[in-house]
């Protein structure tokens, strides 16, 4: 498959992913979602492959899903959109090998939801991680409610879900959301550097280190998820939703 929404790169034993779509500050499209999915169970089938990096630019790490492309054709693309981001949360939710996500700038919607499906975390001063979707008539379809509640608890949820408010990088590290803060500049390089330790260990222990952590984590979670993508696609066919959508995009032509 030709890529053209994300970059792959392999260095050592760890695989790179960058999302690439810096015009639109690397909004989902379904295309993005199709590349990364082949490239994931790429990296999750190579045996040289021992840690996968997943990471946006400076500015954005992802802002949300792709609102122009949604617009073309809402409840078939939505759904269609929905079911494909399914599938490639799936595929890191299944993946075995570590996936370290690095944030920097705007994490927003899917883009949240895609740090959040990550094993480790590492944002960068200016990362801001939000579920804005409220406004428009939308919950997550991704797992975030449920990942969400599992990491920084209800209150915090329910504040980031019903408001649409952000997290700054200081308190997603304060509410356990990352794991650590870096300075931009040295953001990839600390992800990378911590990317190869991993990698240096034995594969078996870190695999079932992260397995145990995910039982831990999971118990009741993909069931969760699932009823949250049932009522997102509800969300989706809503005629308020597509209201919204117009007066947003309407707004964003002026």
């Amino acid at each position: 498959m030709e890529l053209q929404n994300i970059i792959s790169e392999i260095d050592g034993n760890v695989g790179i992913i960058t999302l690439n779509r810096p015009r639109a500050l690397n909004a989902v499209c379904e295309k993005m979602l199709e590349e990364l999915s082949a490239k994931l169970l790429d990296f999750s089938q190579d045996d040289k492959i021992a840690v996968i990096v997943l990471k946006g630019s400076d500015k954005a790490f992802a802002a949300g899903i792709d609102m122009n492309e949604l617009q073309l054709n809402v409840s078939s693309y939505g759904i269609n959109a929905l079911d494909k981001a399914y599938e490639c949360f799936k595929l890191i939710e299944s993946c075995k090998k570590p996936i370290l996500a690095a944030v920097a700038g705007y994490a927003l919607g899917i883009g949240c939801d895609l740090a959040l499906a990550c094993d480790i975390i590492f944002a960068a001063d200016n990362a801001r991680f939000a579920q804005p979707g409220i406004s428009l008539g939308l919950i997550p379809g991704f797992g975030a409610s449920q990942r969400l509640a599992k990491t920084i608890g209800k209150a915090q949820t329910m504040d980031m879900l019903l408001t649409g408010r952000a997290l700054t990088a200081d308190e997603a590290l304060v509410s356990g959301l990352v794991s650590r803060i870096v300075p931009l500049p040295d953001l990839f390089d600390e992800a990378l550097k911590t990317a190869q330790k991993i990698a240096s260990f034995p594969q078996e222990s870190v695999a079932a280190a992260k397995d145990a952590v995910k039982f831990a984590f999971n118990a009741s979670l993909e069931s969760g998820i699932a009823y949250e993508n049932k009522n997102c696609k509800i969300c989706l066919d809503s005629d308020s939703f597509k209201e919204s959508l117009l007066k947003f995009m309407e707004k964003n032509k002026k």
